[in-house]
């Protein structure tokens, strides 16, 4: 699949999570805490979108004398088992295609801190992206992974991704949070071939 140039339409960039406060330092909102991060570092403010989520637009710093690439970043207000509602409706209301779909999520089967890039495929049991799976009518979107690691001993795991970072884990988050928001940027400014390369290349 050839990328399109990087002022070819925007990227709609999805961070999944809960709604509230109780939920904001959960692992399973990671998604969500990626967006906020990103959108501080470009000054983007969010804003309640028709379609059931919080949406900041805006543009990537220009490069080589052509416009940055156009960002889109959305937090579903809904609960996580029902992100699919908003990210169906912005996706039509942006007119994104699926391969400038990028879902940011938490990834029980990597180790914390570790980011993937991943196009496509299964959900590996996530409730957020199998929902999205079918409100969009396709798993041909774009993924990027950020490892939670396995919870501990018998821990449930549904348990686990409710409770919030470990303090030893939260040392840590900021940098893992800003380098996931590069991850977002290379992607909306390199394309998604180059970036899923030399992210999953490094992570090596």
């Amino acid at each position: 699949m050839v990328d399109l140039p990087a002022d070819d339409g925007p990227w709609l960039v999805v961070g999944l999570g809960n709604p509230g406060p109780e939920y904001a330092g959960n692992r399973h909102n990671v998604g969500a805490m990626v967006l906020d991060a990103l959108a501080a570092d470009l000054r983007m403010r969010f804003s309640r979108h028709k379609a059931r989520a919080d949406v900041a637009e805006g543009r990537l710093p220009p490069a080589a004398g052509r416009p940055g690439a156009r960002l889109v970043l959305a937090k579903p207000s809904s609960y996580m088992n029902e992100s699919g509602g908003p990210v169906s409706g912005l996706v039509r209301f942006f007119r994104v295609p699926p391969d400038r779909l990028l879902v940011v999520h938490d990834e029980l089967d990597l180790p914390f801190g570790d980011l993937r890039l991943k196009r496509g495929g299964g959900e590996g049991g996530h409730n957020g992206l199998r929902s999205v799976s079918q409100s969009t009518g396709t798993r041909d979107y774009c993924r990027l992974r950020f490892g939670i690691g396995r919870p501990p001993g018998r821990t449930d795991p549904a348990d686990f991704v409710l409770r919030d970072f470990s303090s030893t884990e939260r040392k840590d988050l900021g940098v893992l949070l800003a380098e996931a928001a590069d991850a977002v940027r290379d992607v909306a400014a390199s394309g998604w071939e180059r970036a899923q390369a030399t992210l999953n290349t490094a992570a090596r």
